[in-house]
C-alpha cells in the first residue's frame, strides 16, 4: 500500500514532526507531548529558541517577557508551573527614554508613576493626554484579545460582538488612520508622539504606515514586563526541557530539508542528515515565505501563498556586546532617540538608512537589583529594511558601527572596548538564520488596515502541514509566537479527532479500505 494512503487511512500514524525549535515550535511540541502525542522537534541550530539566542554571551534577540499569562497557560497544559521553571523578575521601570536635549523619561509598571513622570516632562495636559491614550490602548487590547489574539484566526463574528458590547470601540480603532496620525492628534508634546510611535517597530512596522489599531501594543507592555534570569534563552530552554521530560524528542543540529506529499497530503520529511521519517503531520515553525520559495521542496510551495505576495516587515542591525558603560544611568530597557523621527522612518520605507538612528539598548545586567558587573552585557538594536528592499546590503561594518556608536556619543555615552565584526548581526545574517525571511524579523508587514487579518493561520493549504511562529497569526513577538504554536497543536488535535470519527466503516463480511480520493481531507484556512 502506498505510504500516503496508509497514513491517511490510519489517522494519527507517524510522529508529529516540528520543523524548527523556535518558541512557536517548542510551544506546539510541548502542547502535543502533554496530550500524549509522539513528537519530534528538529532544528539546524545547536540550541533551542530560534531568534531567542545569544552572541558573545549577550542577547541577540528578544530580551524580556510580556503577556506572562501565555506561558503560564502553556506550562499548565503540561501540569507544570512557569514560576518553578524560570525565575522571572518584574521590571519596575518598563523603559528609560533619552533625548539629545538632556530630557529623560521613565515609564513605570505603576501607571500612576508613569503619569507623574509625564506630568513632570510635559505638564498637566501631557499627563491627561497620556491617560486618554492608555485608556484607548487598554480598550482596544481588551476588545481584540479574544476574537483576534486568542482565536485560531481573526473571528469577524467575535469582533462584531465586541463592537456591540462596546460601541465606542470602533471610534477607538480610528479606522483609516495611521498610528502616527493618531499620535499627532493625541499628544501636543512631539516627544510623546515619537515615543509611542516606536511601538510600530515592535511588530516590524513604520508609524506612518501602521494602522492606529496597533496602539494596543502599549497595553501589552503596560500590563507588565519581566526579565528572566539567564535571559529569554532560559525560558526557551525550560520549554525544551519540559518537552523532553514528557517524552518529546529534540533533534538539534539537523533540520527538515524537504516536506514530502503524495499530492493529497503530507507523507513524510527528509532531514539534513539524510534521515527520512514517514508522517502525516508536520508543523513548520519558520517564515512561511520559505515555503512559497520552494525551500522545503516543490510539493509545499502553495502552502501559504499570501506570504509571497505581502511586503516584508523590518529587519535590524543587532549588536551583542560585553563591555564597560560610560554615560547616563541605564535601566534594563533604554531608548536613545534621534531628534526628528521622520527622516529615519522615511529612509527605512525606501530601503535606505539615516544618520543618527534611534537606538534600543538592553542593559541585561541593570535594573534587576543586582550589583554591577565588571563587564555589562548589552544588546543594541538599530532598525533596518528587509533584504527585499536592500538585497545587496552594501553597508560596511565600519559604517554600521559609526552610525550606532556615533549616535551614543551624542549622549556622552560609550562602551569599551569597541566591538568587532563578530558582535554584529545584520539582515543578511538573519536571512541565513531563517532562510526565506529576507532578513525580516517579524514576518510580513503590519502595514495596511487588513494586515492583521491576512497572516497565514495554523492550517495551511496542504493537508497535514501546519504553521507556527512569528510569521503566522496572531503575529510577531515571543508571546504571540507561543500562542501560534498552541493554536497549531489544537488544530492537529481537532483534525485528527475529526478524521477518526469520519473514517469509513468496514463493509460487512469484508475489509475496511480507504482511498486517496475519498479519504477525508483536513479543513483549510
Amino acid at each position: 500500500m502506498p505510504l500516503g494512503t496508509a497514513l491517511r487511512d490510519a489517522p494519527g500514524a507517524g510522529p508529529v514532526i516540528v520543523a524548527g525549535a523556535g518558541i512557536g515550535g517548542l510551544a506546539a511540541g510541548l502542547s502535543l507531548a502533554a496530550s500524549g502525542r509522539e513528537v519530534i522537534v528538529t532544528d539546524r541550530a545547536t540550541h533551542p529558541g530560534g531568534k531567542i539566542r545569544r552572541v558573545n554571551g549577550a542577547a541577540a534577540g528578544p530580551t524580556v517577557l510580556t503577556l506572562r499569562w501565555v506561558f503560564e497557560a502553556l506550562f499548565e497544559t503540561a501540569c507544570a508551573r512557569l514560576s518553578d521553571r524560570v525565575r522571572l523578575t518584574p521590571l519596575d521601570i518598563l523603559a528609560r527614554h533619552f533625548w539629545s536635549d538632556g530630557t529623560t523619561l521613565d515609564l513605570h509598571a505603576d501607571p500612576e508613576a508613569s503619569a507623574a513622570a509625564i506630568r513632570d516632562m510635559a505638564g498637566a495636559r501631557g499627563e491627561a493626554q497620556f491617560r486618554a491614550f492608555s485608556d484607548r490602548a487598554r480598550r482596544l487590547f481588551d476588545g481584540f484579545l479574544d476574537p483576534v489574539m486568542r482565536a485560531p484566526r481573526p473571528d469577524p463574528a467575535g469582533i462584531t460582538r465586541a463592537l456591540i458590547r462596546d460601541p465606542g470601540l470602533m471610534r477607538a480603532m480610528a479606522p483609516g488612520t495611521s498610528l502616527d496620525g493618531l499620535l499627532q492628534r493625541s499628544f501636543d508634546d512631539p516627544r510623546l508622539a515619537q515615543l509611542f510611535g516606536r511601538y510600530a517597530t515592535y511588530v516590524g512596522g513604520l508609524p506612518h504606515r501602521t494602522p492606529a489599531l496597533l496602539s494596543l501594543i502599549w497595553e501589552a507592555e503596560a500590563a507588565g514586563v519581566w526579565a528572566a534570569e539567564g535571559g529569554l534563552t532560559a525560558l526557551a530552554q525550560a520549554v525544551a526541557d519540559l518537552f523532553s521530560e514528557l517524552g518529546g524528542t529534540l533533534r538539534l543540529g539537523t533540520g527538515v530539508r524537504e516536506i514530502r506529499t503524495d499530492g493529497a497530503g503530507v507523507i513524510g520529511v527528509a532531514l539534513d542528515d539524510g534521515t527520512e521519517i514517514a508522517t502525516g503531520t508536520v508543523i513548520f515553525n519558520g517564515d512561511p515565505r520559505a515555503l512559497g520559495l520552494g525551500l522545503l521542496g516543490p510539493a509545499v510551495e502553495a502552502a501559504a501563498p499570501q506570504a509571497l505576495r505581502r511586503a516584508r516587515s523590518l529587519s535590524a542591525e543587532v549588536w551583542s556586546v560585553r563591555g564597560r558603560w560610560h554615560g547616563p544611568d541605564l535601566a534594563h530597557h533604554n531608548v536613545f532617540f534621534r531628534d526628528d523621527p521622520t527622516p529615519e522612518f522615511r529612509a527605512l520605507d525606501r530601503g535606505a538608512t539615516a544618520p543618527d538612528p534611534t537606538l534600543y539598548l538592553c542593559a541585561e545586567d541593570r535594573g534587576l537589583g543586582q550589583p554591577p558587573c565588571e563587564l555589562d552585557r548589552f544588546e543594541i538594536i538599530v532598525n533596518a529594511s528587509p533584504l527585499t528592499q536592500t538585497p545587496s546590503e552594501r553597508k560596511e561594518f565600519r559604517e554600521c558601527r559609526k552610525r550606532t556608536f556615533g549616535h551614543l556619543e551624542r549622549f556622552r555615552a560609550t562602551i569599551s572596548p569597541t566591538p568587532g565584526p563578530d558582535a554584529l548581526t545584520t539582515p543578511k545574517d538573519f536571512e541565513a538564520l531563517s532562510p526565506g525571511s529576507a532578513g525580516s524579523l517579524y514576518g510580513q508587514s503590519p502595514h495596511g488596515p487588513m494586515a492583521a487579518f491576512s497572516r497565514p493561520t495554523a492550517r495551511s493549504a496542504v493537508p497535514g502541514l501546519y504553521l507556527a511562529g512569528g510569521g503566522v497569526h496572531p503575529g510577531p513577538g515571543v508571546p504571540m509566537a507561543a500562542l501560534s504554536g498552541m493554536r497549531a497543536a489544537e488544530a492537529i488535535t481537532m483534525d485528527r479527532a475529526s478524521l477518526s470519527r469520519s473514517r469509513r466503516a468496514g463493509m460487512p463480511g469484508g475489509m475496511s479500505t480507504g482511498s486517496a480520493t475519498t479519504a477525508p481531507a483536513r479543513s483549510r484556512s
